[in-house]
């Protein structure tokens, strides 16, 4: 049964590629089908590949090949709860080593544009802690492009 809620991610016709980028590097994530267009479309012809169906994380999306009318912002991510420096670096060193760029406080965004936030658990357990935990964790991520696990643990015991 299809699920109720899916993502649809705008792709320049790259939508298959960034699938299996996914799959083959995040758990729970994997390219279930490809549709192809069934006549021409704007950006497209009959036979290209019109949609791709997958999971990140078990999320289920659909990849639309809809050509460069459109661009992805920062208004959408993909936030992924981490639960150590590894886990973290790998994510992280994943998407950046693949033509993405990095931002600040745990932002990255792929080469196709899609914003992620790596964000390991002990921040987000401080942040909802409150209090000066939180402010000592929040002022260090501030400083931050990947997040240092042990940088935030530190702040957090202050």
């Amino acid at each position: 049964m299809a699920p109720k809620n899916t993502i649809c991610l705008w792709y320049n016709n790259d939508a298959l590629e960034a699938a299996e980028f996914y799959a083959k590097n995040f758990p729970d994530s994997e390219v279930i089908a490809v549709h192809k267009a069934p006549g021409d479309f704007p950006g497209g012809k009959k036979g290209d590949i019109l949609t791709v169906d997958f999971k990140v994380f078990g999320t289920p999306c659909i990849g639309l090949n809809g050509g460069d009318t459109f661009k992805h912002s920062e208004a959408f991510s993909f936030q992924i709860a981490t639960d150590d420096q590894e886990e973290t670096d790998r994510y992280w060193n994943a998407i950046v080593e693949n033509g993405g760029e990095e931002s600040v406080c745990g932002w990255c965004k792929d080469k196709w544009g899609i914003s992620w936030q790596i964000t390991p658990r002990t921040l987000t357990d401080a942040m909802s802690g409150g209090g000066d935990e939180a402010a000592r964790a929040f002022a260090a991520m501030m400083t931050m492009q990947k997040i240092d696990v042990a940088a935030i643990d530190a702040a957090r015991k202050g």
